[in-house]
């Protein structure tokens, strides 16, 4: 059983699999880091200094009332809350990955494609049905005028 178990693991297939999920995380780690430190900073500022992991809605206050200055500080006092500033954080990483995901996967597709079949360079002697250069007028073969 251990033997079978290694070599479904060293399959070509799961080797690829096992690489491309630790890749996909490190870039997710990665986008998630260029929206967070990168793009929604900016945003935040254009839109009048909104900082989106800050942006949540109290649903019931924790031990301590509100009002709350940032998330932190509602969950340290423990108030339930919906966290949608997060949420757009997260939406502007999947829409990266996904296009990340999309470009790799059309050039994957232009590198696949079969080159269009070459124009002969050969036609049949229609004497002797001998393949002959599409300029020639004789046929190597036969010798009948083309």
């Amino acid at each position: 059983m251990l033997k079978e178990f290694k070599e479904f693991a060293m399959r070509g297939n799961v080797v690829d699999m096992a690489v491309g999920i630790i890749i996909g995380a490190a870039f997710g780690a990665i986008v998630k880091s260029l929206v967070s430190d990168i793009i929604m900073p900016p945003i935040g500022m254009i839109l009048g200094n909104v900082d989106f992991a800050n942006l949540f809605l109290i649903l019931k206050d924790g031990a301590a009332a509100g009002p709350y200055l940032s998330l932190a500080d509602a969950q340290k006092a423990g108030a339930v809350t919906i966290n949608y500033g997060l949420f757009i954080n997260a939406i502007i990483s999947f829409v990266i990955v996904a296009f990340a995901v999309f470009v790799l996967i059309r050039n994957i597709n232009r590198l696949r494609k079969e080159e269009p079949a070459a124009e002969p360079d050969t036609r049949e002697c229609p004497f002797c049905l001998s393949a002959i250069p599409l300029k020639a007028s004789r046929c190597p073969h036969c010798t009948s005028e083309i």
